[in-house]
């Protein structure tokens, strides 16, 4: 199906099943293509390297420090394989990483070298699989795992229901006393299925912070 018109189809089903929604949407107008202004697209490997560096930093901070990441290895990604050859502590200081975001691409490429995580599986699981097999790598967590989905893997259907932006969107949008919690998020979302993901640009949109 062409995207614009699998777009259209998801506007037309998100405007019928949430009026709050329709409103936003009707605002803000079209949104560009979610890649539009992002890096060239990685493979899965790279996708979740550029995530585990860029966790709690802002964009630019993100940039930087993986920069000197790819620096180091001549401009590229560093292969599971380099990354537990190297020495952790001159990574570290060589990239600007923090001893635990060392850690956690340590445990990212001995999961992937012991077939713990066959990265090749990731686009033929459903996205419940897709998030077990993540979380199962010391520091990728729910949220990360969600922005995956949603943006490397370009999955329709995501609801980060951790995340501070969406829940402070609704918040706001719907008039509500305070951040919802999950199970809240979760009833108001599930009119928007199957096309969560395009709803939750719009929430990021209404409060110009969709992730980058």
């Amino acid at each position: 199906m062409p995207a614009r018109t699998s777009t259209r189809r998801a506007l037309t089903h998100l405007r019928a099943s949430d009026p709050v929604l329709a409103s936003l949407i009707d605002s803000i107008g079209a949104l560009g293509d979610a890649r539009e202004g992002r890096p060239e697209r990685d493979d899965h490997y790279g996708a979740l390297v550029r995530a585990i560096v860029g966790q709690q930093l802002s964009v630019l901070a993100a940039r930087a420090i993986y920069g000197r990441l790819t620096e180091r290895f001549g401009g590229r990604p560093p292969s599971p394989q380099e990354i537990l050859a190297d020495d952790p502590d001159e990574l570290r200081a060589a990239a600007g990483l923090s001893r635990a975001k060392v850690g956690f691409l340590r445990s990212l490429a001995e999961h992937v070298i012991s077939g713990e995580l066959e990265l090749e599986r990731l686009d033929s699981l459903p996205d419940e699989e897709v998030i077990g097999e993540l979380v199962a790598v010391k520091g990728l967590g729910l949220w990360t795992a969600h922005m995956f989905l949603m943006f490397h893997l370009e999955r329709p259907d995501v609801l980060p229901v951790g995340d501070l932006g969406i829940r402070r969107a609704i918040e706001r949008a719907y008039g509500l006393a305070a951040l919802p919690l999950a199970p809240e998020l979760e009833r108001l979302a599930a009119p928007w299925r199957p096309y969560r993901t395009l709803a939750c640009r719009y929430l990021w949109r209404s409060l110009r912070n969709e992730p980058g």
